[in-house]
């Protein structure tokens, strides 16, 4: 299982699982059937309405216009939906960048142009030579966009269902009130940085949980503890439970 650590914008690690070739090849093969039968349907209707004016001419520029097409429908559909086209939804992908920050137009944007050297001219060979032998599993696209793709749902991360788990009392008196600043995510960050320390016991591990317990206690404006941030992190979560349910 091939990871990646992708440090946040508050200065935490997070590790995700990378995308295999093969899930990758079928989220394009999903995106490519989706956008010929859209591409097929809208030259049929034009076909229906204009066929008599369309030339030998036209249909090569139909024919230019399928790789426009694809680049604007990958385009806009990573756009729109955070990273993911319908292809990237059904095999539970998402793009990600590297350096923590939430991916933009100009990065969805170049992923979308280096297709045809990725898959288009290539056949798809370069991208799969790329995406099998580089360290985070990048094509052209993702190089030149500073992007990775990743497992949406694996088992290193989990939602706010899991964290419903923990033993709560029903008479339970939080300790920090200041919780309710965190937002839901924040708090999953805390709840799958614990569980990796839980699993993993390595000096990488207890480092995230040192800048968590660092960052959240300045989020928060609370003194951090003094020993045992495991602890407070699970109180924290406690709190926000308590507080937010």
């Amino acid at each position: 299982m091939a990871t990646i650590d992708i440090r946040t914008t508050q200065n935490v690690m997070i590790e995700y699982e990378l995308a295999s070739l093969r899930e990758r090849f079928f989220g394009f093969f999903i995106d490519l059937l989706l956008f010929f039968v859209i591409y097929f349907f809208l030259l049929f209707f034009l076909a229906t309405l204009f066929g008599d004016f369309i030339t030998d001419w036209g249909f090569r520029f139909l024919g230019l216009m399928q790789l426009a097409g694809l680049m604007l429908y990958h385009f806009m559909s990573e756009i729109f939906s955070n990273g993911q086209s319908w292809g990237k939804k059904a095999t539970n992908l998402k793009v990600v960048r590297l350096d923590g920050q939430e991916p933009g137009p100009g990065d969805f944007l170049m992923r979308s142009l280096f297709l045809l050297v990725d898959f288009i001219f290539s056949a798809g060979v370069l991208g799969a030579v790329l995406i099998s032998s580089t360290y985070r599993g990048q094509r052209l696209g993702d190089l030149a966009a500073n992007t990775a793709v990743i497992r949406v749902k694996n088992q290193l991360h989990f939602q706010l269902s899991d964290i419903l788990n923990i033993q709560t009392i029903e008479d339970y008196e939080p300790k920090y009130p200041e919780v309710k600043q965190l937002a839901e995510p924040d708090v999953l960050l805390i709840k799958n940085t614990l569980t990796r320390y839980k699993s993993w016991r390595n000096p990488a591990h207890a480092h995230a949980i040192n800048e968590a317990v660092q960052v959240i206690s300045k989020q928060l404006d609370i003194a951090p503890p003094k020993g045992r941030q495991t602890e407070f992190l699970k109180t924290i979560i406690r709190d926000y439970i308590v507080l937010t349910r």
